[in-house]
């Protein structure tokens, strides 16, 4: 039996591939259990400094699989919509970077992972869309109605949400939906090079990177400078940060604990 997700890893790189393209990636409970399970692995593995998430054939991700909607009790739905989001928050939470690549159709489920993930990368094919509302679901379904305003802003979310309208990937480059747009040919290359960038950084200082910019949509100003200065001292008396004030003083690369050699 064809495994729904593939995962592996080299460079201190995870790459966790979707892996049902016959049905463009939708995700359905087994692909979701597995993908669920993957995250963890990556995030335990001290060899794993950044994660690839990425699907098979034409399509990144189709979203969540028609096949699920049946009848069910509220009490099920509820079980089941909170079980969708899991992945997302492994992704959110993790104090590795996440990097997206992004083919066709990102939609539905597959915009959520998206989303949460650090960095979106994609090709020029790709394209965007919230649709749940034509299916009179909420637009804020798989994490949208958090991620989707803060990354683009109100008016374009509220524009993908209440329309379920197809963002094209210069659209989506335009309003920052995407860190970057690059041809078909070179997403492969694009996305590698940044994956093994960050597996080579200071591990400790990207974890509390991530970890405040994640705090910072949801706190005040002096909330998070309390944070920044905190995170900051602790950065200041560790090993990677000596070493990367020799290296600049050197003028070499610098070799952080733990990196990939």
């Amino acid at each position: 039996m064809r495994s729904t997700l593939i995962a592996e890893v080299a460079e201190g790189v995870a790459t966790l591939t979707l892996n049902r393209p016959q049905r463009l990636n939708a995700i359905d409970m087994p692909l979701l259990d597995d993908l669920i399970a993957a995250l963890d692995r990556a995030a335990a593995d001290p060899l794993v400094r950044s994660i690839v998430l990425a699907g098979t054939g034409r399509s990144f991700c189709a979203g969540a699989d028609i096949g699920q909607m049946v009848e069910r009790t509220p009490q099920e739905w509820e079980r089941i919509v909170d079980r969708y989001l899991d992945p997302i928050r492994r992704i959110a939470a993790l104090d590795k970077p996440v990097i997206a690549r992004l083919q066709g159709d990102v939609v539905g489920g597959g915009l959520g992972l998206a989303l949460a993930c650090d960095f979106r990368i994609a090709d020029v094919k790709a394209r965007f869309c919230a649709p749940f509302i034509k299916l009179a679901l909420a637009g804020c379904d798989m994490s949208a109605g958090y991620f989707l305003p803060r990354v683009v802003g109100m008016g374009l979310a509220t524009d993908m949400m209440m329309t379920g309208r197809f963002v094209d990937a210069g659209e989506a480059e335009r309003s920052r939906l995407v860190s970057r747009v690059v041809p078909e040919n070179e997403l492969d290359e694009a996305v590698q090079t940044l994956a093994v960038q960050l597996a080579a950084g200071p591990a400790s200082a990207l974890a509390v990177t991530k970890r405040a910019i994640r705090r910072s949509v949801d706190r005040d100003m002096a909330s998070e400078f309390d944070y920044e200065i905190f995170v900051q001292v602790q950065c200041l008396q560790s090993a990677d940060h000596k070493e990367g004030v020799a290296a600049f003083l050197e003028r070499r690369k610098p070799r952080f604990a733990g990196s990939p050699r």
